[in-house]
């Protein structure tokens, strides 16, 4: 039973499933017959790293891990400690493992917080079996944590919940007259229920911190039910959840940049409102346009960097909201072009051939010669200008260093504009064949 002490507690923490029965969500890990599941019910502990977006339930999983194996939870936060508090909890569990003969869960939240040297104070004690790590973190695994660590732990994915799964928890709390609100008697619609579970953006913690303030708002205006004008109250202002500069950020931009590269308007207009909606900088979307443009359009229709450079300006000048509307036009108008990466491949080997060959001379024929000496060098003497030339153009030249001669990046491709710039091309190209004939 809770003591009355425990009912201060904020809800989020009063309604932790106390048994793996109880736990909603990530059923993928967590059904029978998969690997997390049966180490639990076996009650055999491994070390292992919870990877997954807040409210999730990794520091709950984490407790019902230690409850099923009988193990001592010893919590640390990365946030608030450091590697005295790391020796502090390995000499706990020795003592626990001497006087007890149990084992130990050291669960360190937000993990990818500790540096390297912090990290690896854990191995030598995961090693001997002083603890079971368990660390859970919001951050991709393979950038935020040493491969070391990685290496004696397993990995696995909580998802954000569901909205049936949010449901199951927001029903749960209105119903526990021991930990929850069931005391309160009060009452919710379904439609007002779908709401919250929809601000929650598969966050149970959100959740349930959302119905709390509701519930007290409620209550201090006399009420017994949470009624459409304080729930608008109290879910106001609340945006998508998103991790600036974290993995969710960058999987967005992901998927916003290979929609316009899959010619998929609709889709690509999803991911940049909800880019927007979470708060992105429009600088920043604004910027990664522009790349598009070029590297995924490029001379198939080059209207399309002007109008993503157009769109940027228009987005500095007007601010928000009215400039975003800029950004959506640009990326449509992306989405929608013919589809060329030829200058962007090119762009790549000619900066691959850069780097790898060195500093090779510039041809004798194609230097300047400003001054006497430079002419009696023969700078500049073979030169042939191309507007002297036939249509303009000096066949059989070579402008290349003598090493890279013959080299070609450029491949455009039979598509939009470039579909006309790669027959220009292969006509030059038959011009320095008759000349070379």
């Amino acid at each position: 039973m809770f003591t009355q002490a425990d009912l201060t507690k904020p809800l989020a923490d009063r309604m932790r499933p106390r048994q793996l029965q109880d736990y909603i969500g990530q059923e993928h890990i967590l059904k029978p017959g998969k690997p997390l599941y049966e180490a639990i019910k076996s009650g055999h502990l491994h070390s292992m790293v919870f990877w997954g977006p807040p409210g999730s339930g990794k520091t709950t999983l984490a407790r019902l891990i230690a409850k099923h194996s009988d193990a001592v939870f010893i919590p640390i936060s990365a946030v608030l400690s450091g590697v005295k508090d790391i020796r502090d909890a390995v000499v706990q569990a020795k003592q626990i493992q001497q006087e007890q003969q149990k084992a130990t869960v050291l669960f360190v939240d937000e993990v990818h917080r500790f540096n390297k040297s912090q990290q690896d104070a854990f191995l030598p004690h995961v090693e001997d079996g002083t603890i079971y790590f368990v660390g859970a973190t919001t951050e991709n695994p393979s950038f935020a944590l040493n491969n070391a660590l990685l290496s004696r732990a397993r990995v696995y994915v909580l998802n954000a919940l569901k909205q049936n799964d949010l449901l199951a928890v927001l029903e749960h709390a209105l119903n526990d007259a021991e930990r929850g609100l069931g005391a309160l008697g009060m009452a919710i619609s379904e439609p007002i229920k779908q709401q919250f579970a929809h601000a929650a953006d598969g966050d149970a913690r959100r959740l349930l911190n959302l119905l709390e303030i509701a519930v007290e708002l409620a209550a201090a205006q006399g009420d017994q039910e949470i009624t459409e004008s304080c729930a608008t109250e109290v879910l106001s202002g609340g945006v998508r959840r998103f991790d600036n500069q974290g993995e969710e950020f960058y999987n967005q931009i992901s998927a916003l940049h290979k929609s316009v590269r899959g010619s998929s308007p609709d889709a690509a207009l999803y991911w940049l409102c909800r880019m927007m909606d979470g708060g992105c900088d429009l600088s920043y979307l604004a910027r990664r346009i522009v790349r598009m443009a070029s590297e995924d359009i490029g001379n198939a229709d080059p209207r399309a960097l002007q109008i993503a450079i157009n769109a940027w300006e228009a987005q500095e000048r007007l601010g928000s909201p009215e400039g975003e509307l800029s950004l959506a036009q640009a990326v449509v108008y992306l989405a929608c072009a013919p589809k060329s990466n030829a200058v962007y491949m090119a762009y790549n080997a000619a900066m691959r051939d850069a780097k790898q060959h060195g500093s090779l001379p510039v041809p004798v024929h194609l230097r300047n010669a400003p001054t006497k000496l430079m002419k009696s060098l023969d700078y500049g003497k073979e030169y042939r200008y191309a507007h002297h030339e036939p249509e303009a153009y000096a066949a059989g030249e070579n402008y290349f260093p003598d090493d890279l001669k013959g080299s070609a990046y450029y491949q455009p491709v039979s598509r939009g504009l470039e579909l006309k710039i790669s027959e220009k091309l292969k006509y030059l190209k038959e011009l320095d064949k008759k000349f070379q004939e």
